[in-house]
C-alpha cells in the first residue's frame, strides 16, 4: 500500500478497513490508495493525480459540497483509461483533515472483479459482504466448470455410442444401418454415386472346415482390403455375414467401376494365412449407379445391384456384372442367394 497523506492525517486505518478506496485532497489531487484498488490500477498512475484525470463521475444532482466530487450521494464512476470497469461509490469528507476519502467498497461487480482483475476474497475487508458474493460467485463457476466437462463426457460417450451404433464390431467397417443413413441422405441431395454389392464365394466352406475363427479372420482381411480399394469419401458396409456393400461418391463411370470391381476380386483370390494353412475365397459383384434412374431409391438400387450380382454368380462366380436394364428383370433360373454359399 502506497501512502502520500499530509502529516496530520494517517490514512492507513481507513484503508485497511476499507481496501476498496482513496484519499483525496479537497483539490481533487491523490493522496493514497488502498490495497484492493492498487490491484485494479497501479498505485503510480494514480496517486498525484486529480480524481477527474482516473475517473468520469456521474451523482445525478444530488451531490453536496464544492469539491470536484460530490459529498455523501451515490456515484458512478467508470476508468478513464485501460479496462474500461464501472464502479460505484460515496465520498465524505474527513473533519479536520483537509482530506476526503472515496469508498468502492465494494462498487464493483463481483464478475469484472474476478475475470477483469482475479481479485479473491484476500482483497476484500473482513466485513465486506462482498465476500459472500465472491464465495458465490467462486462457487458458480466451479459448478460452470464441472458442468462443462461433464457435458463433454456426455458429449464423447455420445459420440462413441453413435459411432458404435453404426459399426460392424467384428470388421471396423459401417453397418447397414449406418449404410441406410447414408444412401437416405445421398438420394435426398441427388449426388451421383455408384452402388457395389459383393458376396463372397465359398466362404461357407472356411467357416466348415476350418472354424469361425479362420472365417473372422478372411472377414477382417476382406474389410481391410475393400477400404484400401475406396476413397474417404465412399462408404464400405457390412450388411451380412459374408455381404458388402460398397458406395462410391460422384463416382459412375461404368468401364472404371467395373475395373476396380475386377481389381477387388483379384485381391480376394490370394489365400489369407491361417494358423498352418490358408483360407481361399473369392468374390462376386453387381454394380449399379444412378445413372440408369430418373428417380433413384435405396431399395430399388440394392435390389438391382443383386440382380446384377445373381448374374455374376450364375456365369460362374468370381466375376462383377453392370446392372442392365434390358436384362435383369428377374434373377436367371432359380438363383436365389441360397443357392451360391
Amino acid at each position: 500500500m502506497t501512502v502520500v497523506t499530509p502529516v496530520t492525517f494517517d490514512a492507513a486505518p481507513f484503508l485497511s478497513f476499507m481496501p476498496m478506496s482513496l484519499v483525496y485532497a479537497e483539490s481533487g489531487v491523490i493522496l493514497s490508495i488502498g490495497p484492493t484498488l492498487a490491484k485494479l490500477r497501479p498505485a503510480k498512475e494514480l496517486i498525484g493525480k486529480h480524481v477527474a484525470e482516473v475517473f468520469t463521475v456521474r451523482d445525478n444532482g444530488r451531490g453536496q459540497g464544492n469539491c470536484p466530487i460530490p459529498l455523501d450521494t451515490k456515484l458512478y464512476l467508470k476508468f478513464r483509461t485501460g479496462v474500461n470497469t464501472r464502479l460505484k461509490g460515496m465520498a465524505a469528507s474527513i473533519p479536520g483533515t483537509g482530506v476526503n476519502i472515496l469508498n468502492l467498497s465494494f462498487g464493483i461487480s463481483i464478475v469484472d472483479a474476478v475475470a477483469d482483475y482475479r481479485l479473491t476474497a484476500g482483497d476484500f475487508a473482513h466485513t465486506d459482504l462482498a465476500i459472500e458474493l465472491l464465495y458465490l460467485v467462486e462457487a458458480k463457476s466451479a459448478v460452470m466448470e464441472e458442468t462443462k466437462q461433464l457435458n463433454a463426457r456426455l458429449q464423447g460417450a455420445k459420440v462413441a455410442a453413435e459411432e458404435q451404433a453404426f459399426t460392424d464390431t467384428l470388421t471396423g467397417l459401417k453397418n447397414r444401418r449406418a449404410m441406410d443413413h447414408v444412401l437416405a441422405r445421398m438420394l435426398r441431395t441427388q449426388v451421383p454415386f455408384a452402388l457395389m454389392h459383393l458376396d463372397l464365394d465359398y466362404f461357407k466352406s472356411v467357416n466348415d472346415t476350418l472354424g469361425h475363427a479362420a472365417g473372422d479372420t478372411v472377414l477382417q482381411e476382406v474389410a481391410r482390403i475393400l477400404l484400401e480399394e475406396t476413397r474417404n469419401d465412399d462408404l464400405v458396409a457390412r450388411v451380412g455375414g459374408d455381404e458388402f456393400i460398397l458406395i462410391y461418391t460422384r463416382f459412375t463411370d461404368k468401364m472404371r467401376l467395373l475395373h476396380t470391381a475386377e481389381r477387388i476380386i483379384s485381391r480376394l483370390e490370394v489365400p489369407v494365412p491361417y494358423q498352418e494353412t490358408f483360407c481361399r475365397i473369392a468374390g462376386s459383384v453387381g454394380i449399379t449407379t444412378t445413372d440408369y434412374y430418373k428417380k433413384p431409391t435405396a431399395d430399388g438400387m440394392i435390389h438391382d445391384a443383386d440382380l446384377a450380382l445373381y448374374s455374376s454368380k450364375y456365369e460362374g462366380r468370381a466375376q462383377a456384372t453392370l446392372f442392365d436394364p434390358e436384362v435383369h428383370h428377374e434373377p436367371p433360373g432359380d438363383t436365389g442367394a441360397s443357392a451360391f454359399p
